[in-house]
């Protein structure tokens, strides 16, 4: 079993979870990083530059026993060309793999949407057809193809929207709407999404790293059970003591409103539903222990605890 763990992207969200979780778990971890920062004492780090340029891995890789690979560019807005998230997405994960070689075990963080775009009319699993919608998903695809393609010790894990503390991005979005004093008109919302515990994806990636073989195959990771957005607020506001407050108003009117407001993206958003059914990771012998809506009250209590104490 790898012991020893060479790391990238350890200073993002998902990144610092990942170390805190390896190092409980008795990993020695080495963090790749573009430029020297500050880590936890017990982590090693090698400065290796951006990943959106040739890097020599050999030091970084040296006595490592396996490579987790989280470091990459997310959804950093319409200005960005797709041919970036192809050298940093796509370039920059082969070619860790190909430094890495065949025998090391090789942990690849994906994503969902290396599969389909923000919302899908089904349920998804592994067994669906890859139809990304943006570059981004095409560039996590790409990625994944190349490491089947190549062989070795490999192994993705294709996350659904992680929340956990430090959460930005969509996530961090609801936790300052479930914050406003205010009545919110998504109780008639009915489409259902799939979350992900941060901590819950640091459990798949340490499952990836102890199989005794690697499994050559990409996973859809999630919490059990898909749930809507008026229960994802409802349980963010009952982490602060607070009654859910949620008015219904209908789907269609809603839609109306955000479309003259010219927030139609929003409303897809919050409305469209991405279910996913991640058997495929339970039949391989892991099963999440977190659900979702109470570690969403415990995410919120525990945010806004620390923002007093800041």
């Amino acid at each position: 079993m790898a012991r020893r763990v060479l790391l990238t992207g350890a200073t993002g969200f998902v990144g610092r979870h990942l170390t805190a979780d390896l190092l409980r778990a008795g990993y020695t971890v080495r963090a790749a990083t573009r430029r020297p920062v500050t880590l936890p004492a017990d982590v090693e780090q090698v400065v290796v530059g951006d990943l959106d340029r040739p890097i020599d891995w050999r030091a970084a890789l040296a006595g490592v026993d396996a490579v987790v690979h989280a470091a990459g560019i997310a959804h950093a807005g319409p200005g960005i060309a797709e041919e970036r998230y192809h050298r940093i997405n796509t370039l920059a994960t082969v070619a860790l793999a190909e430094a890495a070689g065949l025998e090391r075990r090789f942990v690849f963080i994906s994503s969902i949407r290396a599969q389909t775009g923000p919302t899908a009319a089904r349920v998804l699993t592994e067994n669906d057809p890859l139809q990304p919608e943006d570059a981004y998903g095409r560039s996590k695809r790409a990625a994944e193809e190349a490491l089947a393609q190549r062989g070795g010790a490999w192994a993705a894990l294709r996350p659904v929207l992680v929340y956990g503390e430090g959460v930005g991005g969509n996530m961090g979005a609801l936790l300052r709407l479930a914050r406003l004093p205010l009545p919110l008109p998504l109780k008639s919302l009915t489409g259902r999404r799939s979350l992900l515990a941060v901590e819950t994806l640091a459990g798949a990636v340490r499952h990836m790293l102890e199989l005794p073989e690697a499994p050559r195959r990409a996973f859809i990771v999630a919490d059990p059970e898909p749930v809507t957005v008026g229960e994802i607020v409802a349980a963010l506001r009952q982490g602060l003591g607070r009654a859910p407050g949620l008015i219904a108003v209908p789907e269609g009117l809603l839609r109306s409103l955000c479309v003259l407001a010219g927030k139609s993206d929003a409303f897809a958003r919050l409305a469209g539903s991405l279910a996913v059914d991640a058997a495929a990771l339970r039949q391989s012998g892991f099963v999440p222990e977190v659900q979702t809506l109470p570690q969403l009250r415990r995410l919120s209590a525990a945010t806004f605890a620390r923002q007093i104490r800041e």
